[in-house]
C-alpha cells in the first residue's frame, strides 16, 4: 500500500445528474486544446491511430523550431513526434523582464512546451546550457566541454524515443549563423549512426536502453529560412505547411503560431502568417534503406520507402515473425476496425466505440500478450511491443473520446463554502509534508445516447516514483449515461517526499554552462512529471465464455480489456482578475529561505558592514518556531548571531535582518548562506512560481544564497541619477548598493517629469524596443542633454526601428554587430578621455573575469561628432568600435553603450561596476 501519501479515511462517493452549464471561463493552459478534445481530438487520435511513424527534430534553443512542419507531420499525418531542444534559451535576452539565466531557462520551457501542444509533439532537452551568442561550434563545444555530453544525451532520446525519420533543423555549416545552431546540426549527424552503436555510451546499455538505427536522416535550412522557392538540387523533400486542415480551423504554419506566440520572452507575440502557401525543404543526407527518391531526386514525403501501417509492425521482426503466426492478421483487424471507426466518428457513436472496443482487446488480448508470451528477441520484441502498447493506449484515449467519458480530479478548499473557488492566495496550489488536503474526483460517464451505463472497477491515487500502487479504491459501480460519479480522499502528505522542482540545476548560472542532474530517471524531460493523478478503470466487456484460441475477427467472447483513463489532481482558484484558473497540485518545503537580493556589492572605501535581509515564507497551518542563522566566510562577523522565527499561520511571510561585517575589504567575492532550522528540519533554499496566465506553471528553487562582490569603486558626490527600465534588468539594485544616489522613473512617468533634478539619466536595455513612451520623449531626453545633462542608452535591438527613428542626437546607425566571447580583449581608443579616469582609473584589468559576453548591437556607422571609446572583437574577425560612443551635444552628454552591463553589474564584475560608475559621472567632472 501506499507510502507517498498516507491515507486518513478511505473514499466516499456519490452519483448526480449532469450539472447545469456553468460560465464559459478563459482557456487553461493546463487544460487539452479544443482540437484535442471533441469530435476533432477524437478524428486527431484516430489519425494518429492508423500509423506507426514516428519523427524526432533536433534544434539548439526554443523557437528554433519547425513549427509548421512538426504541426503538418503531427497533426496532418498523424505522426507521432518528438522535439529535442539542446538548450533551454537561459543565455538569451529577456524580452519582458529581468529575469536571466537559470529562472528565464524555466520560463523558456514553459513557453516552449505551450507552443508544442500546438505542434501535437513530446518535448526533450540536454544538458547543456545556452551561454550566449556564439559565432562558431568550436567555441560552442568548448563551453560545452566537447560534444560528447549533448551528443550522449540525443543519443539517450534516440534509444529511448526510436524514430523512424531524423531531422535537424539546421545544416552544420556556416549557413546557420549562431554557433549553436551548427553545433546542433553536427551532433545529429553523428547521433544517427552512434544511436546504434552499441560501443558507443555503454552506460546507456547497461541502464537497459538498446541501441537503435533511425531509417533515414534529414538536415534543413538548405534554402535559407523562409525560402518560397529552392533549387531543385538543394533538396529532397518540400512540403506545404500552408494547407488549411478543417480539424484546426486553419492552415498549419497559423496553427503552429497560435503555438509560438506563447514565447514571448522571445519577442513572438505580435508574429503573424498570412493565408496561403507556405514551403519548408529538407535534404536527406543519411539513409540505411535503399533509394526511394524519383528522377529528379525527391520524396513526397519523409517516410517514403517506410512501411508504416498496423501490420507492417509484423514486418520488423524479419525472420522472427513466424514466431508470433498470429500478429499480423490480429493488426489486420485493429486496422479494420480503426479505420471503420474513423468513418463513424460524426455519424454514429455507438458503431465508433464497438470497433474501437474491438480494437482495444485485439491489441491487448491478442497482439500484445502473444508477443510478450514469445521467444523473440530482446530487441525486436521491445521496439514492436512498445509500439503496440502506444497504439493501445491511442485506442483506449479514441474510445474515451468517443464515449465522452472524463475524469477530473481537484483539490478541495480548505475554508469557504462547499463549491465556492477561492482566491489564489487562500488555494493549496501547493502543500508541504504533513499537511492535509481533500482530493475529490469526478468521472463522468458519457453522453446520454450511449446506451450502456460504465462499470467503473477501480478508482485510485497514485503517488511520485512508484512508491504506490493504490491510495484507495471504490467498489464496483455501474454509473449510468449521462451522470458524474463523485469520490473523495483525504490524505496527508509524508515527511519523505520529492519536492515538484526541476530535476537538474547549475551551481554558478552566469558561467557553468553545463547542468548538473539531481534525478537521473527525469533526464532529458522539460520537467519531472506531475507527482499526483487520479485514475479510473473500466472493463470493455463482462461476458464470460471460453475462447476458440484462433485469430478474431467477430467481438471476442472471452475479453479481459479494461480501459484507463487518468487525470492530474488539480488546484482550481480565482486569479487577480476574479477568473477562474487552475493549477496542478505542488509539494514544496514548509519553508521557502531566500536571501534578497541575490548579490550584494560591497563598496571597498564604504561602510565596513553591510545589511543581509533573509526572507522567509510558511507553508503550513500549525504554528511553527525555528532558530534563523547566516553561515559566512571564515574571519567574517554576524550580529545577531541567530534569530528566533515563529510563524502563525500559511501563506505568512516575514523578513529577518542581519549585520554582517567582512574580515577586510580588498576586492574580492564571497557567499553567505542563510538556514533556518525547525522541528529538527534545516530549511536552505527558497522556490519561486514561474507562471503567467497563458502558460503552465514551475518552481524555481536556489539556494539560500547571497553572493558577495567587494569592489574597489570610487563613487561621484552629490550625482543624482534617474534609471529609465526598458526590457528590465537588475543594474539599478547594484547602483544602490554601492551608493548611487538613483531614482527609478517609470517610462510612462517620463513625459511630465522635471528632468533638471538629475545629472544623469539613464535608459535601461532595450528601452525604445519595448516603452513607447520612451520613444514618444525622446526630444524631451535630447533637450535634457543639450541643457547639460548626461544621457546614456543602452543597448537596443530593433535594428530598423531603432535607425528609422533617428533617435541618436546626430546621425548613427545601428548594427548587429557584437563580440560574444567574453575574455576578448578590449583596446582603450581614448586614453585621455575621463571615462578612463574619474573618478575611477580604468586599465586593462578592469576587462577580466566578464561574464557570457562583450558586448551586442554595436552601432555599425556613426558621424564624425561621436568619439569611439572602446574597440574589441571576437576571434578572427575586425575591431567593433561602435560599442561605447561618446559626443557632446549642447552643454551636455551623450553615450551609447552597447557593452554587456545588463550581465556583468549583477555578475558583481568589479572591472564593469567602475567603468559603469564612471559613464555616469561623465560630464560632471568639473562638479
Amino acid at each position: 500500500m501506499l507510502r507517498a501519501l498516507s491515507l486518513a479515511l478511505v473514499v466516499s462517493w456519490a452519483v448526480s445528474p449532469l450539472p447545469a452549464q456553468a460560465p464559459a471561463a478563459r482557456p487553461s493552459p493546463v487544460d487539452p486544446l479544443p482540437q484535442d478534445t471533441g469530435t476533432a481530438g477524437l478524428k486527431q487520435t484516430l489519425l494518429r491511430l492508423q500509423t506507426t511513424s514516428r519523427l524526432m527534430q533536433t534544434t539548439a534553443h526554443p523557437d528554433d523550431e519547425d513549427g509548421g512542419m512538426l504541426t503538418l507531420e503531427s497533426r496532418g499525418h498523424g505522426v507521432t513526434t518528438l522535439l529535442m531542444t539542446l538548450t533551454r534559451g537561459e543565455g538569451g535576452q529577456n524580452k519582458i523582464g529581468s529575469n536571466l539565466f537559470d529562472v528565464l531557462g524555466v520560463l523558456r520551457t514553459l513557453e516552449l512546451t505551450a507552443s508544442d501542444r500546438y505542434y501535437g509533439v513530446e518535448q526533450r532537452f540536454s544538458r547543456v546550457a545556452d551561454f550566449g551568442y556564439s559565432k562558431d561550434p568550436e567555441e560552442t563545444f568548448q563551453k560545452w566541454g566537447g560534444h560528447d555530453i549533448p551528443l550522449s544525451d540525443m543519443v539517450r532520446v534516440i534509444r529511448t524515443f526510436r524514430p523512424d525519420v531524423l531531422i535537424a533543423r539546421f545544416s552544420g555549416t556556416d549557413r546557420d549563423g549562431h554557433g549553436h545552431h551548427q553545433a546542433s546540426a553536427m551532433l545529429t549527424k553523428e547521433a544517427f549512426r552512434a544511436a546504434a552503436d552499441p560501443n558507443r555510451f555503454p552506460e546507456q546499455i547497461k541502464e537497459g536502453l538498446l541501441p537503435w538505427q533511425p531509417k533515414k536522416l534529414y538536415i534543413g535550412n538548405v534554402c535559407g529560412f523562409g525560402a518560397m522557392t529552392c533549387a531543385a538540387e538543394n533538396y529532397t523533400v518540400k512540403l506545404n505547411t500552408g494547407g488549411v486542415n478543417p480539424l484546426i480551423g486553419m492552415s498549419y504554419i497559423q496553427f503552429a503560431m497560435e503555438g509560438l506566440r506563447h514565447q514571448l520572452s522571445q519577442g513572438a507575440g505580435g508574429w503573424s502568417v498570412e493565408p496561403g502557401d507556405r514551403f519548408t525543404y529538407y535534404k536527406l543526407v543519411d539513409s540505411v534503406l535503399p533509394p526511394s527518391t524519383d528522377k529528379d531526386g525527391h520524396e513526397k514525403d519523409f517516410f517514403d520507402g517506410i512501411d508504416t501501417s498496423l501490420p507492417g509492425l509484423a514486418s520488423r521482426l524479419g525472420e522472427e515473425e513466424k514466431k508470433v503466426p498470429l500478429l499480423r492478421q490480429n493488426l489486420e483487424w485493429v486496422a479494420q476496425h480503426v479505420r471503420q471507426a474513423a468513418e463513424q466518428s460524426e455519424k454514429d457513436q455507438d458503431a465508433t466505440t464497438s470497433h474501437l472496443m474491438w480494437a482495444i482487446v485485439l491489441l491487448e488480448d491478442d497482439a500484445i500478450r502473444e508477443l510478450e508470451n514469445s521467444d523473440v528477441s530482446r530487441a525486436a520484441k521491445l521496439d514492436v511491443l512498445a509500439r503496440l502498447k502506444e497504439k493501445a493506449q491511442q485506442a483506449q484515449s479514441a474510445f474515451n473520446l468517443a464515449a465522452k467519458l472524463s475524469l477530473e480530479a481537484t483539490v478541495a478548499p480548505s475554508t469557504g463554502p462547499e463549491g465556492a473557488l477561492p482566491p489564489e492566495a487562500d488555494a493549496l496550489t501547493v502543500v508541504s509534508p504533513g499537511q492535509n488536503l481533500t482530493i475529490k474526483v469526478k468521472f463522468y460517464s458519457g453522453s446520454r445516447d450511449l446506451r450502456r451505463p460504465t462499470r467503473v472497477e477501480d478508482i485510485w491515487l497514485d503517488g511520485w516514483d512508484g512508491w504506490s500502487e493504490h491510495i484507495a479504491k471504490s467498489e464496483i459501480t455501474d454509473i449510468a449515461p449521462g451522470k458524474d460519479f463523485y469520490v473523495n480522499f483525504k490524505v496527508q502528505v509524508p515527511p519523505q517526499i520529492q519536492y515538484t522542482k526541476p530535476y537538474q540545476h547549475r551551481d554558478d548560472p552566469e558561467r557553468d554552462a553545463i547542468y548538473k542532474v539531481d534525478q537521473a530517471q527525469y533526464q532529458t524531460l522539460p520537467f519531472p512529471p506531475l507527482w499526483l493523478r487520479a485514475h479510473v478503470t473500466y472493463p470493455l466487456f463482462t461476458i464470460d465464455t471460453s475462447s476458440s484460441g484462433k485469430p478474431r475477427k467477430d467481438p471476442p467472447n472471452n475479453a479481459h480489456g479494461r480501459v484507463e483513463i487518468s487525470a492530474p489532481v488539480m488546484v482550481p482558484f480565482l486569479d487577480h482578475a476574479n477568473a477562474p484558473q487552475k493549477r496542478p497540485l505542488a509539494v514544496v518545503p514548509a519553508f521557502s529561505v531566500a536571501l534578497e537580493p541575490g548579490i550584494q556589492t560591497i563598496r571597498a572605501e564604504g561602510d565596513s558592514g553591510c545589511d543581509v535581509k533573509v526572507g522567509v515564507n510558511y507553508n503550513l497551518s500549525a504554528p511553527a518556531k525555528g532558530k534563523l542563522r547566516l553561515q559566512i566566510p571564515a574571519g567574517w562577523q554576524v550580529e545577531p548571531a541567530e534569530l528566533p522565527v515563529e510563524f502563525h499561520e500559511r501563506g505568512e511571510k516575514q523578513d529577518f535582518q542581519f549585520r554582517v561585517f567582512p574580515a577586510s575589504l580588498k576586492e574580492g567575492r564571497a557567499e553567505i548562506r542563510a538556514v533556518l532550522t525547525s522541528d529538527g528540519a534545516d530549511y536552505s533554499e527558497g522556490y519561486t512560481l514561474v507562471t503567467r496566465e497563458d502558460l503552465a506553471s514551475a518552481y524555481y528553487y536556489q539556494p539560500a544564497l547571497q553572493r558577495v562582490s567587494i569592489v574597489d569603486v570610487k563613487v561621484p558626490k552629490d550625482l543624482k541619477v534617474v534609471y529609465i527600465p526598458g526590457a528590465g534588468d537588475e543594474i539599478p539594485t547594484v547602483l544602490q548598493q554601492i551608493g548611487i544616489d538613483l531614482t527609478l522613473l517609470p517610462a510612462e512617468k517620463l513625459a511630465g517629469e522635471d528632468l533638471s533634478r538629475y545629472g544623469t539619466i539613464v535608459l535601461g536595455i532595450r528601452a525604445y524596443d519595448t516603452q513607447k513612451d520612451v520613444a514618444s520623449s525622446n526630444k524631451k531626453l535630447l533637450d535634457y542633454v543639450a541643457a547639460g545633462g548626461t544621457l546614456i542608452a543602452q543597448y537596443n535591438a530593433s535594428v530598423g526601428d531603432f535607425n528609422g527613428a533617428h533617435f541618436t542626437p546626430f546621425p548613427a546607425q545601428l548594427g548587429r554587430g557584437r563580440v560574444s566571447v567574453e575574455e576578448a580583449p578590449v583596446e582603450i581608443l581614448a586614453p585621455d578621455d575621463s571615462v578612463f579616469h574619474y573618478p575611477n582609473q580604468i586599465t586593462q584589468r578592469d576587462f577580466e573575469s566578464w561574464v557570457q559576453e562583450r558586448g551586442l548591437y554595436f552601432m555599425s556607422t556613426w558621424d564624425s561628432s561621436f568619439k569611439p571609446l572602446l574597440s574589441s572583437h571576437d576571434p578572427g574577425e575586425p575591431p567593433l568600435k561602435g560599442g561605447l560612443l561618446r559626443a557632446q551635444y549642447g552643454k551636455g552628454t551623450y553615450i551609447y553603450a552597447g557593452y554587456a552591463f545588463f550581465r556583468q553589474l549583477p555578475a558583481g564584475v568589479p572591472g564593469a561596476i567602475r567603468l559603469y560608475v564612471n559613464l555616469l559621472a561623465a560630464g560632471h567632472e568639473r562638479q
